[in-house]
């Protein structure tokens, strides 16, 4: 297992063990027969004993009790809680600068807003991400948290909320309905970095392939046919820029989140936010984000439309359908060994079949594919959840977020691994390919300026009439000299190689071939 695999199974398993144990404190807690230590809490439905150590209050665990669904909670992707984090005390510096807070509170989130970035306490951000409520249960466990890791930071018991309340200090100027879409958009910003690296990684691998056999020549195909000749570095150049592509398609799409609608509040009217707020917010958060982070022009809009995660889902799944057909056309090119295209070897990983002696699959490739799938699966949820809405806001952001964050995750893993798996140890074989050239009827088309099409067309109509190679009948009816042929063969002329364009990647793509590139 590679350092990408390692990393995902720790988190899930961390993750299971906090969710079970969240759940499990929630359903002691609702047990008259409990022995476990509890605090009262209380909420619109009544009095509610929650676990005594658990940073979270009450209207967290009855969503413990209500939406057991995926388990897949909040803290599943940590970048979201830290979001979260970014946007409550965000709004807590611009609520007290404008008078509206006192600074004593602001201290409390302000300590407890380090230690979530320090890596504490994640293990209480525990509100599975389906939920309905529109996110409601997500931003009251960042509220709940928050408040009650300040209040023991500032010498307070856990619910002491007379010093540092949920509602009224973590959610002062804010609803659910501005800050939960404004912290998924963070997380997606905060992650889309880290993609954009992992895929600009596996460019620069497939480039590398590219400089390693920039001037092997072979037959390039169209609807599976033979076409005309190309080079392999051609071939792999291209993969590489078409990862390029995605790549800024991606930072592209960031525009699209940079908008947000911090005091928007319930439909995006503002009721109960302080003048110049929206303003000092959004650059409060553009500050710990480092993104170009402004208030929407039109908040009634923002608070419902949901273009800005159509946008960039669309994005992931462009970069996923990108990786799809690459994927497929190496386990074309590698297919056989014995009885298939034959053109390039894959590392071996594994045995392939539990039955067929010898057998190895493209599992890399394979895996690609099959994460395509699901980031092309989840963009279409994103796509019904954002069109769902009902007039000034949408219930679904929480299947949005979720959708685009596991798309985020699956490639950021993927590339990786297709890279340090598949890319780096892929070798060509130029014996099969030298063979393609010889017997193909392909490069007939590069004969036309030297012979003419009437001319061309007669000797491939012989070499398919025959079952000949087409250089095989040149030689024998000396249509061009040996000296003619190997010019016509010459991979610059032949493909139209113009190396210089492929010169930039030269010390990149060197590293990037040893696996060693950073």
């Amino acid at each position: 297992m590679n350092g990408y695999g390692l990393i995902a199974a720790a988190s899930t398993v961390l993750l299971q063990l906090s969710i079970n144990t969240a759940y499990a404190q929630a359903q002691a807690a609702g047990s008259e027969e409990s022995q476990t230590a509890t605090r009262t809490e209380h909420d619109l439905l009544g009095d509610k004993q929650v676990p005594a150590d658990a940073y979270y209050g009450v209207q967290t665990a009855r969503a413990l009790e209500n939406f057991q669904i995926s388990g897949i909670s909040m803290a599943y992707y940590p970048e979201f809680v830290q979001a979260f984090a970014m946007v409550k005390v965000a709004a807590a510096r611009a609520n007290t600068r404008l008078g509206a807070m006192k600074p004593d509170r602001l201290a409390a989130i302000e300590k407890a807003y380090d230690a979530v970035m320090a890596g504490k306490y994640r293990d209480q951000f525990v509100v599975d991400w389906y939920q309905g409520g529109a996110g409601t249960s997500a931003n009251m466990n960042a509220n709940e948290v928050l408040a009650n890791i300040g209040l023991e930071l500032t010498g307070h018991k856990k619910g002491e909320y007379q010093y540092l309340e949920p509602h009224d200090d973590l959610n002062m100027s804010q609803s659910t309905n501005d800050s939960y879409p404004t912290a998924i958009k963070i997380a997606l910003l905060l992650r889309n970095d880290k993609l954009m690296k992992e895929l600009s990684r596996l460019a620069v691998a497939f480039h590398a392939k590219g400089n390693q056999y920039l001037t092997v020549p072979k037959m390039g195909r169209t609807e599976l046919q033979d076409a005309v000749p190309m080079t392999v570095g051609q071939e792999f150049h291209a993969f590489g820029s078409t990862l390029d592509d995605a790549v800024a398609m991606l930072k592209d799409s960031e525009k699209y989140l940079y908008h947000v609608n911090m005091g928007a509040t319930a439909i995006g009217t503002g009721i109960n936010v302080p003048k110049g707020y929206p303003k000092i917010v959004a650059a409060e958060l553009a500050k710990l984000t480092r993104k170009p982070i402004a208030p929407a022009p039109d908040m009634i809009a923002a608070t419902w439309d949901q273009t800005g995660f159509v946008a960039y889902s669309s994005a992931l799944k462009a970069a996923a359908i990108t990786l799809s057909k690459i994927s497929s056309d190496l386990i074309l090119l590698a297919s056989g060994p014995r009885a298939g295209l034959n053109e390039i070897d894959l590392p071996a990983l594994q045995p392939g079949s539990s039955i067929m002696p010898g057998k190895v699959n493209p599992v890399i490739p394979e895996l690609m594919n099959i994460i395509a799938f699901r980031v092309i699966g989840n963009d279409a949820g994103v796509d019904a959840a954002a069109h769902s809405g009902q007039l000034q806001l949408n219930a679904y952001e929480p299947l949005e977020g979720l959708s685009m964050l596991e798309s985020q995750q699956l490639l950021m893993n993927g590339a990786g691994t297709m890279r340090a798996k598949c890319v780096v140890g892929l070798t060509v074989d130029e014996k099969v390919l030298a063979h393609y050239m010889e017997t193909t009827v392909g490069i007939v088309t590069a004969l036309n300026p030297v012979i003419g099409y009437e001319k061309a067309t007669e000797l491939a109509n012989e070499a398919y009439k025959s079952d000949k190679g087409l250089l095989e009948i040149i030689r024998e009816k000396h249509v061009l000299s040996e000296q003619q042929i190997k010019e016509l063969l010459d991979p610059v002329k032949l493909a139209n190689l113009d190396t210089s364009k492929y010169a930039k990647y030269g010390a990149a793509t060197k590293a990037a071939s040893t696996g060693t590139y950073r």
